[in-house]
């Protein structure tokens, strides 16, 4: 009964660091949507300097790249939402299923 005990803790243990790991893949990803969403606003405020030039190219370029980075911003903010999700919440769901099933197996066998 404590072996069985000290395993299911052991698997609840790794179980919370899987989580844990999931959890910090999708920060990093906000994070690195954060500095992509800074270029992309720098790359904006060029392109609003240089619209005030009236030089048409340059704009343009400076336009699509700061709408191309914003973009590439979402999709990672996307992703990183979606691991901190999965890592949410860090309980080890699966764990604990598994020793509700020992506990029902084990009172099963007491009962005869």
């Amino acid at each position: 009964m404590a072996h069985l005990a000290r395993v299911e803790a052991q698997l609840a243990a790794r179980e919370i660091g899987d989580k844990a790991k999931r959890g910090a893949f999708g920060g990093g990803m906000f994070a690195l949507a954060g500095v992509v969403a800074i270029y992309g606003g720098a790359a904006l405020a060029l392109a609003a300097g240089i619209a005030l030039a009236l030089v048409w190219p340059a704009w343009l370029a400076a336009l699509v790249m700061g709408v191309l980075l914003l973009a590439v911003a979402g999709i990672f903010a996307m992703v990183g939402r979606a691991k901190i999700r999965d890592a949410m919440p860090p309980v080890p769901d699966e764990t604990m299923e598994h020793a509700r099933e020992d506990a029902r197996a084990l009172r099963g066998r007491m009962d005869r």
